[in-house]
């Protein structure tokens, strides 16, 4: 059976120390997950559930160790930057228990959930979802993953972003409110998660609009740092 269209491309992510790829299912993101960024959202940063909303696969936008152009989007004039952890899962399930979740993660990299943040706000306010807010082409900036097998799995340590030489976020992956195998656990009660799968885990305080001509540098510790020119 031949297709009727030409096949759009398979999302990959290269792989620190190997020449193999990391092919992409689903990207799922959960919101609020660092207190301080709660409260500066409004938020109670009280440990509720958390939630999630996805990004489709192809708003990814792959960096590698150069600086790369990242596209200021249309239909917005306030251009958010959010740096978190991404997880990459190489298992999956349905209702994981806590204590094994980990076991089901390849990897981690370093990703940016940016946001037009003037749609998702006019979303929450017509309880419309957030879509066109956080589903943006190239909205999902994430560098090479780092297998687990090299990099353990980081609970701690700072995860940081500068615009321009000064640094804007300043957290530590401590602070999360929901650790990454609560979150793989939690989200396994609602998807069966699957090889491929994505988890952007949260991002701390300090988020802002970024500009045309702007320099981000997002960081995180023993993941390293991508670079993104906004353009």
């Amino acid at each position: 059976m031949l297709s009727v269209i030409q096949n759009p491309p398979r999302i990959a992510l290269p792989i620190v120390g190997s020449s193999d790829f990391f092919p992409v299912r689903r990207v799922y993101c959960v919101g609020r997950n660092y207190a301080a960024h709660a409260r500066e959202m409004g938020a109670d940063p009280d440990r509720e559930p958390p939630f999630f909303f996805m990004k489709p696969a192809d708003a990814l936008q792959i960096v590698g160790s150069e600086p790369a152009p990242h596209p200021y989007p249309p239909k917005t004039s306030n251009y958010h930057f959010e740096v978190e952890l991404v997880a990459a899962l190489a298992g999956g399930g349905s209702d994981l228990p806590v204590e094994g979740a980990l076991d089901h993660v390849y990897g981690y990299a370093i990703g940016l959930d940016m946001t037009r943040r003037d749609l998702q706000d006019e979303a929450k306010k017509l309880s419309r979802p957030w879509d066109t807010g956080k589903a943006a082409d190239s909205s999902g900036p994430i560098g090479a993953l780092h297998p687990a097998s090299l990099v353990g799995h980081p609970a701690q340590g700072p995860i940081t972003l500068s615009v321009d030489g000064e640094t804007r976020q300043k957290g530590d992956l401590g602070d999360m409110i929901w650790s990454v195998a609560e979150q793989v656990a939690y989200l396994s009660g609602y998807f069966t998660l699957q090889p491929g799968d994505l988890i952007f885990t949260g991002t701390p305080s300090g988020v802002g609009a970024v500009e045309r001509g702007q320099r981000m540098v997002a960081s995180i510790a023993g993941l390293g740092a991508i670079t993104l020119d906004v353009v």
